[in-house]
């Protein structure tokens, strides 16, 4: 699994021009699903997500998670996270997992990251077109590859 986590101000997801979710500051988190991933790749990633420092203290020091600073978490599919660019230039996205498998696994991602930072993960619709929006702050944007944890 593959995620780009950002850190943010606000956040939404629209679909066919309907507000769908929102949040304030807090985290936009794209979720990639790879064929082979596994839910002990979702538990990795969830507490990577729920744990990691990358808010500012009272002295200004990336040093809280979105835990200890309240934030908001919105987590939303995404499969071209797995994009293969080697050959060409269309990416490949056959190292994508069918829907049997990324359905459930980002739907357990976003539960224990609800369960680790005790408020409701929002989401966008799976397989949905959507638009989502954010403002970035600080820019701050971490991408952890859970194949490459060891």
């Amino acid at each position: 699994m593959r995620l780009v986590i950002q850190r943010v101000k606000n956040a939404s997801v629209t679909i066919g021009g309907e507000l769908h979710s929102e949040i304030g500051h807090g985290l936009m988190v794209l979720v990639g699903v790879a064929e082979g991933d596994t839910l002990d790749d979702v538990k990795w990633l969830a507490a990577k997500t729920a744990a990691m420092r990358i808010f500012n203290d009272d002295e200004g020091v990336m040093n809280r998670s979105v835990i200890d600073c309240g934030g908001e978490v919105l987590a939303v599919s995404q499969f071209t996270l797995t994009a293969s660019t080697r050959k060409g230039n269309r990416p490949s996205y056959i190292h994508a997992a069918g829907h049997d498998l990324a359905i459930p696994l980002y739907d357990a991602f976003c539960e224990q990251v609800q369960a680790l930072v005790g408020r409701e993960v929002k989401r966008g619709v799976f397989g949905a077109d959507m638009q989502v929006a954010l403002v970035n702050d600080g820019p701050v944007t971490i991408i952890i590859d859970s194949r490459l944890k060891e």
